[in-house]
């Protein structure tokens, strides 16, 4: 059942769901994601989460974990545990740094490189069929309209617009929802 897709009018003041920005982003997102993340689960044995951390080594070539997990937007726990399991899977060389031996920093090993060569055209591809069909102005308006929702989102999480942090040990889990005091 296709859901019915709002106007601006609806997104500056949206009245339900369907007329919520981040919404409507994760749904387009879930279109294809589900089908990146067979792609590189099902057909190359890594996770999605694997896949962000090979593509950006891949690019930006050694960094430290740290600046991984920032580059990425991830905590660093998730970030270790992913860098552990592409060393097991022989994707990723990890080196301490000489002057500070807390800080370790991480490459793709040759066969992350092959992996990487083989599974980017096929994530690009992905992108050109979803893109099909979208004038070249229109994916303009689009990308300008992507790079200000980017800059916003940081702008309002530097300013703290949301005060409450994710705390999962203290409830609204799907193990455990608290009772609150009122």
């Amino acid at each position: 059942m296709q859901q019915a897709f709002p106007d601006a009018a609806a997104l500056r003041a949206p009245r339900s769901l369907n007329d919520l920005l981040l919404y409507r982003l994760a749904r387009a997102m879930r279109s294809g994601n589900g089908m990146a993340t067979r792609l590189v689960e099902g057909g190359f044995g890594i996770t999605r989460r694997e896949w962000g951390m090979i593509a950006t080594l891949a690019q930006e070539g050694e960094m430290t974990a740290s600046t991984l997990a920032t580059h990425l937007h991830l905590d660093r726990v998730r970030t270790s545990r992913g860098l552990r399991s592409l060393v097991e899977k022989k994707l990723v060389v990890r080196r301490q740094d000489a002057q500070d031996r807390r800080e370790v920093h991480v490459r793709l090993s040759a066969s992350g490189q092959q992996l990487f060569g083989r599974l980017f055209p096929r994530i690009a591809g992905l992108n050109t069929e979803l893109l099909e069909g979208i004038e070249p102005a229109d994916l303009d308006v689009f990308l300008r309209c992507l790079q200000h929702l980017e800059q916003r989102g940081e702008q309002l999480l530097v300013q703290g617009v949301v005060m409450e942090k994710a705390d999962r040990r203290s409830g609204g889990t799907r193990h455990r929802w608290p009772e609150r005091g009122g």
